[in-house]
């Protein structure tokens, strides 16, 4: 199947390993251009050499009001384009309702959601019809994870603006929508399952729960996100899809 994006230009913010990673993979496998970020300048021009001449890596911190308009020009700049975003944040570290601090609230706001409105917001008033906004959130949008209190307090209102903005921008051609992975094998999760007592019992529990009794693989949320985020998925706005080897029942 010819997904249409040959040419076509995407920034993906966060993508120097894990899902943003293995999405830039993606597209580039089929014929797009990336312009990939990191909060390291060495990670971050690494990972874009590995991905080749497709590729271009601009160190970049989400919660700076500068970064989402540096990140198109060079996208302009480098590849003549600019025909989407996917939005990929850090998870916030995890800690429980009691322990969390006004701080640790406040940075987690600052990275976490409002740098992903803004990025979403001047990605809007610069995307023509054919234009694609994507947010990677999580399964917490749907239900709390345990032990991911800022998590589960910040994405699920992302969710509520990625569906407010694909309502606004429609008119226009423009789709907004949000893909939530649930346990995919990243270094983030394998973080995650350390903190267990007994992680290799923990991740056999986890993965008992998920009907495929597996985790995922980054390079199958990859495909998913390259598929939504080309002109074949043209038709597809304004929903949240789980990545979670059907981990999540019901509608």
């Amino acid at each position: 199947m010819d997904l249409g994006l040959t040419d076509r230009t995407y920034v993906i913010t966060g993508a120097t390993r894990g899902l943003g990673l293995a999405t830039a993979q993606e597209l580039i496998a089929d014929g797009a251009n990336v312009v990939i970020t990191g909060r390291g300048e060495e990670s971050t021009h690494d990972a874009a050499s590995a991905l080749g001449a497709r590729a271009l890596g601009v160190p970049a911190d989400n919660a700076d009001p500068d970064t989402a308009a540096r990140l198109i020009a060079a996208a302009r700049e480098r590849f003549g384009r600019f025909d989407g975003i996917l939005i990929s944040v850090g998870g916030p570290p995890p800690g429980s309702a009691a322990d969390l601090t006004d701080e640790k609230w406040q940075a987690a706001f600052d990275t976490v959601f409002l740098g992903a409105v803004r990025l979403a917001r001047t990605a809007a008033a610069e995307l023509g019809e054919g234009g694609v906004i994507g947010f990677v959130l999580s399964s917490s949008v749907h239900e709390p994870v345990p032990g991911l209190t800022l998590s589960n307090g910040l994405r699920p209102g992302l969710a509520g603006f990625a569906k407010s903005l694909a309502n606004e921008v429609g008119p226009r051609g423009i789709r907004v929508l949000g893909l939530l992975p649930g346990r995919i094998a990243t270094d983030r999760l394998r973080q995650l399952d350390e903190l267990s007592t007994d992680p290799e019992a923990a991740r056999a529990r986890n993965s008992a729960a998920i009907p495929l009794r597996r985790y995922g693989d980054p390079r199958e949320f990859g495909r998913a996100a390259a598929f939504l985020l080309s002109p074949a998925a043209s038709y597809v706005t304004g929903v949240m899809l789980p990545v979670d080897g059907g981990a999540r029942h019901g509608f």
